[in-house]
């Protein structure tokens, strides 16, 4: 009996052995890859998305998150899969794993931001940071934003920006600077993929007339002097245009014509991609017009011709898992008549009808990036700057060619630690133009610090040595706070507060006819508050300021021309003028549904000139404003996308500005202006589309400067192919 009972356990035993057999062997066939992701700072990063792509079946993908502390872990079955990490702002990273039964592997990532990202901010800080984080008001156009926009040229989309402003002399083509907060035209710094191109003439303003939008995938606008970064001409802010990156392995082909008014034909092609660890990105684009018809001057038509060729290349290879090296090129050249004060055709002088321009432009950067070990990454950055101008004014038969270069080495070292970072960097550059030429050189130091959960502080400082004026000591500090985190209709609330010094150079003169010059100064103060609403469905953005600009360069004639020892200059350059500009830049968002967006801008810009001795004309007399720049300005965009047709409106509301003829007409400013512009893109499907830009759609007449009048009621309509890439 007992022998039965016995041999009944042992069935049941053996039984149960054999079925949980397979489970056993199931759990043991199992791999798993685990690991933790962290950011450039070390600091973990939750909810980053990792997904597994069976390279073996199509129909097995696995999907898992990290954790509150970055860790993560994938449970596969045996084979051979491509593992993708994803999260907001940062850089995708992808690699592949072959994975054997029971095998355990470690993957930790430390995430790039993504410097394209509409939030992350790369110039505002020695190193890219998130935009919760800059101290700074940083505003950014996208990529998305142009390609809506369907404009050409970039100061159009610059002037959508709470606090900037541009004048352009004339007809397309007609030089055109911008003024940043109250700045002078030269007070902003300009970078293409951080090559400066603030070249033309040292010390004077960027000439922005063929600043074109072709291969331009993302616009930074910092606000406030950041010498301290960027050294001589960041006095009022940072502008930097970057330029596209290859990011797919299939191929992609972009190609776009159009035309409308005034004989205007444009054209564009880029090719784009990845091929292994090389990226590549090579474009072009091309611009003719025949201008605006103006009256005719003595029987003669003044030109308003314009013609713009632009070329333009970003190649990056990953040399090794923690080096890369990039090179950007970019070149412009365009030709443009520039009949003058085409408004003033009976004053003798003021219209020149066959007057023109050529405008050459070049930028070259190469940059090495390197990390050692997991705190320390390098920067190492050479660049050369090129502008070249000739222009025919056969009314005082005369011409006059002038070429200026800018190059330059800096070395940037960052020691990276949770929350934070601090960087030391050293830039040495040369400045030529004809025979004259000089040096710079700056040493500075920065340091980003999250210092608890709610408070992030930027502080530092520049010593910068210059041939003209010697060495001069810039700080800046700033902080932003997260007073308030939430969700519903009352989200997040974020203040930020930050004070810089900006230094400026002195044109190049030579030295037997100018006497030593200090470099031109501000400090600049803002302080703002970003309010989210709605489940972060619209946003508000106040920032005040109060910017101080001194030693500002002045020309006057001698007081007896016998002593002077340059005539044909009869005069010289003085640090004579003061002026100053407050006021405050605000902006809201609102995303009313999924297909409509609505953003709208105003700035209030009280801008005063304090002190000008030599001043020629009443307009630059103590107590007026600053010419060109207008009290009260602001801008209404409404984008609509249904069914991938959209519709883009952009209201422009430009207030009366302090100007003036220089011709003795007594002519002290420029009426204010309303301007209506539309966009539209249509899919055909097949990579086809159809678009549509129109500007000034009211036919208002107006004058960006005093005598030159602007562009009418205008259009253009295209087609546009896009081929390959991942759609």
């Amino acid at each position: 009996m007992r022998l039965r009972h016995f041999f009944r356990l042992l069935l049941v035993t053996w039984l149960l052995s054999f079925a949980a057999h397979p489970i056993v062997s199931h759990a043991q066939s199992n791999a798993t890859i685990r690991g933790k992701i962290t950011d450039p700072t070390g600091a973990a990063v939750a909810g980053a998305v990792i997904t597994a792509q069976s390279l073996d079946s199509a129909a097995i993908t696995v999907r898992t998150q990290s954790g509150p502390d970055g860790n993560f872990s994938l449970v596969l079955v045996p084979g051979r899969y491509r593992v993708s990490i994803e999260r907001a702002s940062f850089e995708r990273v992808e690699q592949e794993f072959t994975l054997a039964s029971g095998e355990t592997q470690t993957w930790d990532v430390r995430l790039e931001l993504a410097t394209m990202s509409s939030s992350v901010v790369v110039t505002d800080t020695a190193t890219p940071t998130t935009a919760e984080t800059t101290p700074d008001r940083v505003d950014i156009i996208t990529a998305e934003a142009i390609e809506q926009s369907q404009q050409i040229w970039l100061t159009p989309l610059l002037v959508q920006v709470p606090g900037v402003s541009y004048s352009r002399l004339g007809p397309m083509g007609g030089s055109t600077t911008l003024f940043l907060d109250g700045g002078n035209s030269n007070y902003a710094k300009v970078l293409i993929d951080g090559v400066p191109v603030n070249v033309s003439e040292p010390g004077l303003s960027v000439d922005f007339s063929n600043f074109t939008v072709d291969e331009i995938d993302k616009v930074e606008v910092v606000h406030g002097a950041a010498s301290a970064l960027y050294g001589t001409d960041a006095v009022s802010g940072v502008v930097q245009l970057f330029t596209h990156r290859g990011s797919t392995p299939t191929p992609e082909l972009v190609v776009e014509g159009d035309g409308g008014t005034f004989g205007t034909g444009h054209g564009s092609g880029r090719l784009s991609g990845l091929l292994g660890l090389f990226d590549y990105s090579i474009g072009i684009g091309y611009f003719s017009s025949a201008g605006q018809p103006a009256p005719p001057v003595d029987g003669l038509v003044p030109t308003g011709y314009f013609r713009d060729t632009t070329l333009s290349g970003n190649f990056g290879f990953q040399i090794s898992p923690t080096d890369t090296v990039r090179l950007t090129l970019r070149n412009s050249s365009s030709d443009a008549g520039q009949p003058g004060q085409t408004l003033f055709e009976s004053v003798p002088y003021a219209v020149d009808p066959g007057a023109h321009s050529d405008l050459h432009d070049f930028a070259a950067g190469l940059t090495w990036n390197s990390d050692a070990g997991e705190h320390w990454h390098n920067q190492l950055t050479a660049y050369d700057s090129r502008f070249q101008l000739f222009e025919d004014t056969p009314l005082f038969d005369f011409t006059s060619l002038n070429k200026f270069n800018r190059a330059g080495v800096e070395e940037q070292a960052t020691y990276l630690f949770s929350g934070g970072g601090v960087t030391f960097g050293y830039l040495f550059e040369s400045e030529t133009g004809g025979v004259l030429g000089r040096h710079d050189q700056g040493g500075y130091a920065e340091v980003h610090d999250q210092l608890t959960k709610r408070l992030t502080i930027v502080a530092g400082g520049r010593v910068e040595a210059n041939d003209s004026y010697g060495t001069r000591v810039v700080p800046r500090t700033g902080a932003a706070y997260a007073l308030r985190y939430g969700r519903g209709f009352w989200g997040p609330t974020r203040l930020r507060a930050s004070y810089g010094e900006g230094i400026k150079e002195p044109p190049l003169f030579p030295a037997d006819c100018t006497p030593i010059l200090k470099p031109e100064q501000s400090a600049t103060i803002d302080a703002g508050i970003d309010q989210f609403l709605a489940s972060d469905r619209a946003r508000l953005s106040v920032t005040y300021f109060h910017n101080d600009f001194h030693d500002i360069v002045s020309f006057a004639s001698p007081a007896n021309p016998a002593d002077w020892n340059c005539p044909a200059f009869f005069g010289s350059y003085y640090n004579t003028d003061k002026a100053r500009a407050f006021g405050a830049d605000s902006s809201i968002e609102i995303k009313a549904a999924r297909w409509l967006r609505i953003v709208g801008n105003y700035s209030y810009d009280n801008s005063k000139v304090l002190v000008s001795p030599n001043a020629t004309d009443p307009a630059l007399l103590p107590g007026n404003r600053l010419l060109k720049r207008p009290l009260n300005s602001g801008n209404l965009v409404v984008n609509a996308n249904v069914r991938g047709v959209n519709l883009n409106v952009v209201a422009d509301y430009v207030g009366r500005r302090a100007d003036s003829d220089f011709l003795g007409l007594g002519i002290t400013s420029d009426p204010g202006y309303f301007r209506l512009d539309a966009s539209l893109i249509v899919p055909l499907g097949h990579g086809f589309s159809t678009t549509a830009h129109f500007e000034n759609l009211l036919d208002r007449h107006y004058q960006d400067a005093v005598g030159y009048p602007a562009l009418g009621y205008n259009y253009r309509l295209g087609l546009k192919y896009v081929w390959g890439g991942e759609r």
